[in-house]
């Protein structure tokens, strides 16, 4: 089901307050374990797939209304048996949409060595269409060759709101990347850059209507809608860095496909 997606900027002074303010209408998600300070916070690994003339980079630079993301993504720390998630985004005007497909983090390079979606790919009554979407997934994998471009990572307190179930608020911290990873750096912090200093996203995600309790939010805190893409953010953030050598996502790309 589509969905919208809005997206804002705010001050890590602002998080205590915006917190605060936002108690009364959400509880914290349900699926994850009360953290300390009785925080519901997780964190969020992915990284995102390209293609070698990065397209999926200048799709957004663009600003085209239709387009899809490729990702891998896991939560936390590594543990034996933990789940990883294939994943495409697809972006539909103002609108998003997910395809995910689950299988344990251990079988993940083999399922990109060898493509054999039927050995790994975990199916049941939890993962309806887990086949249909792995194999979108490693369709466009294969056939447009895509490669580990940036892995994105952060820290996100989540939460549901209270009265409209299909509301989801999320706050996303400390937001950091790597570029070029292979699949043995998801859970790594060894080469992660900051994103956002000194600021933290939040999104807020619903089905039809924006609550009149969002809505007043977004206007108490002069929140300002963005196109934040942690993706192509973090690619600018190091295109920032080598802009002295006369980096360029796409020129870089080529060179780190080349070592692949």
């Amino acid at each position: 089901m589509l969905r919208y997606e809005r997206k804002y900027y705010l001050p890590n002074s602002k998080l205590d307050e915006i917190r605060e303010r936002l108690t009364p209408f959400v509880n914290p998600d349900v699926h994850l374990k009360a953290r300390q300070g009785g925080l519901s916070q997780y964190t969020v690994r992915s990284i995102y797939y390209d293609t070698p003339f990065m397209d999926y980079y200048y799709e957004k630079k663009e600003g085209l209304e239709n387009r899809n993301k490729f990702r891998i993504r896991v939560y936390d720390t590594f543990k034996a048996g933990d789940i990883a998630f294939l994943e495409i985004k697809r972006k539909l005007g103002n609108r998003i949409k997910k395809h995910r497909a689950t299988l344990l983090v251990e079988n993940l390079k083999d399922l990109l060595l060898t493509g054999n979606i039927e050995d790994y790919i975990i199916q049941g009554p939890k993962f309806p269409g887990a086949l249909e979407d792995a194999n979108k997934f490693m369709h466009h994998y294969f056939k447009k060759n895509l490669k580990p471009v940036n892995l994105v990572v952060y820290d996100r307190e989540a939460y549901h709101g209270k009265f409209d179930a299909g509301v989801r608020i999320t706050f996303d911290k400390n937001v950091r990347t790597t570029i070029y990873p292979t699949v043995d750096e998801l859970y790594s912090e060894a080469r992660n850059k900051a994103i956002t200093p000194g600021y933290f996203i939040v999104e807020i995600k619903y089905f039809e209507i924006m609550p009149v309790w969002a809505r007043s939010i977004v206007e108490e805190f002069h929140l300002r809608l963005e196109a934040i893409s942690k993706y192509s953010s973090g690619l600018d953030i190091h295109h920032a860095t080598h802009s002295r050598m006369r980096f360029s996502p796409m020129s870089f790309a080529r060179t780190a496909f080349n070592e692949v």
